[in-house]
């Protein structure tokens, strides 16, 4: 995503430049090394000048030398070119679309999930959400070979640290590999929480040379708050970068960078182990169950394709956004109330007669205290809400989470049914 860090390259004033490749060459190299690339070592000065833009010379000075001091820091030699791409925040919108349009299931379960964490309403699209959170916070990524960066001056420079963030994923993809596939949500953000805490880190790395022995180029300014959107599905999205270079910094720390190498054999499972590195590798993810209970009135949508896990970091966030935890540093994922979670399913369910989704959400907690303290928050965000309770039924009248929730615990086990109407709260879920 690289969505909150990013680098600008100086070119001339037009979107959709291209940097020159720089990396191996057809005829080998016999200085180049671990720390040497395209002729520039790590530790090398250069004759740059960012204010009027750099030239073709400069621009491969600068990339040659990110590359080596990438090389240096992490350990690794690229083997394969790289090239930089340059685009406006414009062309970056409009090229981003043009994917397959996502079927009724697919929208059906993308918006359960999201108002599921009272992160976009009943009044909204949350896929339109989500592509509006990428579409205004991503500022470069990679792939396949390529770097492209995503400017939103009109005189775009050079960020340093975002170069070598995107050159950590350009090593990762010909060293590691990014792991395969997750089905859920929260599977996703764990293996993404290796992929950008590395990233994170080793920019971090660099950075922490710049202030000490390298010379580097000017950092450019960046805008405080890169615009408006949903900050219920960014705060989700951006809890790698910010979880996943503890993570790495722990392995680091365990056994140097073969430690980091191995765990791409063994990427994380949950947000969990991002958010307490302690965990990982060995406390697993409880796998959640949700029984079909419904009535004929309601269908639950394919159950293997269409069920999520939301994870730590979700429960985490969906407190944070609307309201709780208002004391609590926003970028610190650990909190008493959800620092408990041990693994949840999502289910949702439509009404092919009144056209409404409802969902069955089940989480498992390590003890019964900690499942206690899940659901006195949970009440508290539903009490935020405006909801009226009636024993374990809550009601919120009006707004765009205008539905009827059943909050049961058993044990350490939480079932959270939501319905159009209390009367309804049965007809999806029946109790026991």
């Amino acid at each position: 995503m690289r969505a909150l860090v990013g680098c600008c390259v100086v070119l001339v004033v037009l979107a959709g430049c291209s940097l020159p490749a720089i990396g191996p060459s057809d005829a080998e190299d016999p200085n180049d090394r671990l720390g040497y690339e395209n002729g520039y070592n790590a530790t090398d000065s250069l004759s740059v000048t960012t204010a009027d833009g750099l030239n073709a010379s400069e621009r491969e000075a600068v990339l040659g030398r990110a590359m080596a001091r990438i090389e240096t820091i992490r350990g690794l030699e690229f083997e394969e070119t790289v090239t930089v791409e340059l685009v406006t925040r414009e062309e970056y919108r409009a090229n981003r679309g043009g994917g397959p349009t996502p079927s009724a299931d697919e929208r059906v379960f993308v918006n359960q999930r999201w108002e599921a964490l009272f992160a976009v309403g009943e009044d909204a699209d949350a896929t339109a959400a989500f592509e509006s959170v990428y579409g205004s916070s991503v500022i470069g990524f990679y792939s396949n070979g390529r770097i492209v960066i995503v400017s939103d001056s009109e005189s775009p420079e050079l960020d340093s640290r975002t170069l070598a963030h995107e050159l950590v994923h350009a090593l990762q993809d010909q060293h590691l590999g990014f792991g395969p596939g997750r089905s859920t949500f929260d599977g996703a953000r764990a293996r993404e929480g290796l992929v950008e805490g590395d990233a994170n880190y080793v920019e971090s790395l660099y950075d922490a040379r710049c202030n000490a022995s390298w010379s580097c180029l000017p950092i450019p300014e960046r805008p405080e708050d890169p615009g408006s959107f949903n900050r219920g599905i960014y705060g989700t999205l951006i809890q790698p970068y910010v979880e996943g270079p503890e993570l790495v910094g722990a392995l680091h720390e365990r056994g140097n960078w073969t430690a980091v190498n191995d765990a791409y054999g063994r990427f994380p499972e949950s947000t969990e182990q991002t958010i307490h590195p302690e965990r990982y590798p060995e406390e697993p993810v409880v796998e959640v169950t949700v029984e079909d209970r419904s009535d004929e009135s309601w269908s639950r949508l394919d159950r293997e394709r269409w069920s999520d896990r939301l994870g730590e970091s979700g429960v985490y966030t969906m407190f944070r956004t609307n309201g709780l935890f208002h004391d609590h540093d926003p970028y610190d994922y650990s909190h008493p109330a959800t620092t408990g979670w041990a693994g949840d399913r999502l289910v949702p369910y439509t009404n092919a007669d009144t056209g409404e989704s409802a969902y069955v959400w089940r989480l498992e907690w390590d003890s019964p205290e900690d499942a206690r303290e899940f659901v006195a928050a949970y009440r508290d965000l539903l009490v935020k809400q405006n909801a009226t309770r009636s024993g374990d039924r809550y009601t919120i009248p009006t707004g765009p989470y205008a539905d009827a929730f059943r909050v049961t615990r058993d044990g350490s086990t939480v079932t959270i049914v939501n319905a159009p109407t209390e009367g309804a709260l049965d007809a999806v879920h029946a109790r026991d």
